[in-house]
């Protein structure tokens, strides 16, 4: 089975020590797939990385946000990289690593089988420091309550980075709402979830997957997210 008609779309910020090994891995287990690299205005040697494995081939695409100054942002990025996309599904994930590149074949299976919306689910975040744990549960609770309430489309993991999208079925939805998605946050999947009226049609299914250890680097969640977090919820 080939994967020409998918795109993976992976957002990044100083991921010069995973990129180019993830980009590698994509290409090689999915005959056919194409990669957009969307760059939020990283610093260290992400681009040049990104440049080294595209250079012999054309399947990968490097949009650099951040040279043509445009405001920062996770979400933002995703939702270029969509937009420039030019296939049937597209897949995010991270470029960390914590991502299993085995999941991509599972979320391209539900699409075929009709999805609108593929959602890979964390199952395994026992490693996650107590605190971490508490906060997260907290803000899910939070954000699920307010899908409940404005009578939306929800999952088991409505914060995923990592999920597929049946770009005709979706992005005239996130054209129609483009205004109400934060740029500067990074839980676009929330952002989809509460532009998603009870008339669009739009089916969800979930992949349960092992969340990886973080390898390189560090998180880069901040206050500046929590509060970027906080206006998704109630734009």
């Amino acid at each position: 089975m080939g994967y020409g008609d998918t795109t993976v779309v992976l957002p990044t910020l100083n991921e010069e020590r995973t990129v180019a090994r993830l980009i590698r891995e994509i290409r090689a287990g999915y005959k056919g797939i194409s990669v957009i690299v969307v760059d939020d205005g990283s610093t260290d040697g992400t681009a040049d990385a990104v440049r080294r494995v595209s250079r012999t081939d054309g399947s990968i695409a490097f949009i650099e946000r951040g040279r043509a100054g445009l405001r920062p942002g996770l979400t933002a990025s995703v939702l270029e990289g969509i937009r420039r996309s030019r296939t049937r599904f597209v897949i995010v994930m991270d470029a960390d690593m914590q991502h299993p590149v085995a999941t991509i074949e599972k979320i391209h299976a539900e699409l075929l089988k009709g999805s609108a919306i593929a959602v890979a689910v964390r199952r395994n975040t026992k490693d996650w420091p107590v605190g971490r744990k508490a906060v997260s549960r907290t803000l899910m609770l939070f954000g699920y309550i307010i899908l409940l309430l404005r009578r939306r489309k929800r999952t088991s993991d409505i914060f995923s980075g990592y999920f597929g999208i049946a770009k005709v079925k979706v992005y005239r939805i996130i054209r129609r709402n483009r205004r109400r998605f934060v740029g500067e946050g990074y839980k676009v999947l929330f952002d989809l979830l509460k532009c998603i009226g009870p008339d669009d049609g739009i089916t969800i299914s979930e992949i349960p997957y092992a969340f990886g250890c973080r390898r390189f680097g560090t998180s880069k969640a901040n206050a500046a997210h929590a509060l970027a977090l906080l206006k998704s919820f109630f734009s």
